[in-house]
C-alpha cells in the first residue's frame, strides 16, 4: 500500500467510491480553473485601475497646462487694454513740445533720456506740474494729473523727474578742515 496514492488507498479500503473519486476530481479542477480566473480578472481590473489613474492624470496635467496658457493670455489682453487706455490718456492731454534746442535730461533704467523743451516747460516739470510719460516709444509731456492716472495703470510709463541724483558723502575724518579757496599748487 506504501506505493498507491491516497486516492487509490481510499478507494481499495471502500471508504469512498469511484463516482465520488470523480466528483471531487471534478470539483477541484473547476476550483483551479475559476482560481487562474479570478487571477486574471484581478490582474485586469488592476491593469484597468492603474489605465485610469494614468489616463485622470494626464487630464489633470492638460488641465493644468491649459488653465496657464489661459492665465497668460488674459494676462497679455489685460496688459494690452492697459496700454490702449495709456495711450489714448497721453493723446488726449498731450502738451506739444517746442521746436527747440534746449533739452530736459532725465534718467530711466539707467540710461539718459532727453525731452526738447523750453523755460517755461523745464520750470513747470521741475515743480512737477507736468510728468513725462513713455508711451509707444516715445516720451511725452503730460498734466500732473494724467500722469497719475498713467501711473496708477502702469507705474513704469511715468518718469520720475522729482529724484535728485545722490550726493556723494563727505568724508566725516576731514570736516574740520578747511581747504582755502585760493590755493595753488
Amino acid at each position: 500500500m506504501s506505493g498507491l496514492s491516497l486516492r487509490d488507498q481510499l478507494l481499495q479500503a471502500g471508504l469512498v467510491s469511484e463516482k465520488q473519486v470523480k466528483q471531487a476530481e471534478q470539483s477541484q479542477k473547476r476550483q483551479s480553473f475559476t482560481d487562474r480566473k479570478q487571477v486574471g480578472k484581478k490582474d485586469r481590473n488592476f491593469r484597468e485601475e492603474q489605465r485610469q489613474a494614468e489616463l485622470q492624470k494626464q487630464a489633470e496635467a492638460k488641465a493644468a497646462k491649459d488653465a496657464a496658457l489661459n492665465r497668460k493670455r488674459e494676462e497679455k489682453a489685460q496688459a494690452k487694454a492697459r496700454w490702449a487706455e495709456i495711450r489714448q490718456l497721453v493723446e488726449q492731454n498731450r502738451i506739444a513740445r517746442p521746436d527747440s534746442d534746449d533739452y530736459f535730461n532725465f534718467v530711466i533704467n539707467g540710461k539718459v533720456g532727453r525731452i526738447p523743451v523750453d523755460t517755461s516747460l523745464r520750470e513747470r516739470i521741475v515743480r512737477g506740474e507736468i510728468a513725462i510719460v513713455r508711451c509707444d516709444g516715445h516720451y511725452e509731456l503730460v498734466p500732473a494729473e494724467t500722469g497719475q492716472r498713467v501711473k496708477e495703470r502702469e507705474p513704469r510709463a511715468v518718469v520720475n523727474t522729482t529724484d535728485k541724483p545722490e550726493s556723494t558723502p563727505v568724508d566725516d575724518a576731514y570736516k574740520d578742515f578747511v581747504v582755502p579757496d585760493d590755493l595753488v599748487w
